[in-house]
């Protein structure tokens, strides 16, 4: 029989004791609990290297502990060059998409409180395979549990219409920042790529061979061509757009012969 190897993410250490617990006792089930984002990263890592991976992570939707540090987590956003202190812990939504670049293998159901469309449709374009409800029954859980495993999607019927309203909304969200940031000029979009890095003005200023008053006139340029006022909120729509951050380590800028 083939063994599902399956790990409980939740802060109420009750909770997921008891549901490690139920799960346990079905003949094709392995399970393990983790209490924070950190901790399920560190299973993660630790089953990885034994050769013993998971398959599905059950995870709080209101998860409190994950760190904006970890390994492939999403962090919080916060004003590029706003300071070097930590960022605020992401969810357990943040962890799943995290968990999704670092462990692909590994299929995400997020465990909530109450449904709720957005946050559902979230959790889906973070990678997540299902929402389900904390107070499911097990027997609802455990074919969530096997469906995943045959890549099946899993919904709550009463969430689903919500969900694709909140989905088609995201795509035409894309499509309108998508537009935006194509009328920007090769010099501008650098500069909102450096800005979606965590930048700051002298440091994109150095990074590109312009003067700090350039590029600060290039970025207001940036901010009235996106029609937002902040920093933070270009690179809210530019993440939208797809647009990737300046590779600090790899991407060399060169001198150009153009006039910035």
């Amino acid at each position: 029989m083939a063994r599902i190897r399956v790990l409980v993410v939740d802060d109420h250490r009750i909770f997921a004791e008891s549901l490690a617990a139920a799960l346990a006792a079905e003949p094709d089930v392995d399970v393990s609990a983790a209490g924070s984002g950190p901790a399920a990263l560190r299973c993660l890592e630790r089953a990885t290297a034994e050769g013993r991976r998971f398959d599905v992570m059950l995870v709080d939707a209101d998860l409190g502990a994950v760190a904006g540090t970890a390994a492939g987590a999403v962090p919080s956003q916060r004003e590029p060059g706003s300071g070097s202190g930590p960022p605020p812990a992401p969810d357990g939504i943040a962890l799943v998409a995290g968990v999704r670049v670092s462990h692909p293998g590994v299929r995400a159901v997020v465990l909530a409180e109450r449904d709720d469309p957005r946050r559902a449709a979230h959790a889906l374009q973070a990678g997540a395979s299902g929402w389900v409800a904390k107070d499911c029954s097990l027997s609802r859980l455990l074919a969530v549990i096997r469906g995943v495993l045959r890549e099946e999607t899993h919904l709550p019927p009463a969430l689903l219409t919500g969900v694709l309203r909140e989905l088609t909304a995201a795509r035409k969200h894309r499509t309108d920042s998508e537009r935006l940031v194509e009328s920007l000029t090769p010099r501008e979009h650098e500069v909102l790529r450096c800005m979606v890095a965590g930048l700051g003005r002298k440091d994109v200023a150095a990074r590109l061979f312009l003067s700090p008053h350039t590029v600060r006139t290039h970025m207001q340029n940036v901010l009235g061509k996106l029609g937002v006022h902040s920093t933070l909120a270009a690179v809210a729509l530019a993440r939208r757009a797809g647009v990737r951050p300046a590779d600090l380590a790899g991407d060399v800028v060169e001198r150009s012969g153009q006039l910035a």
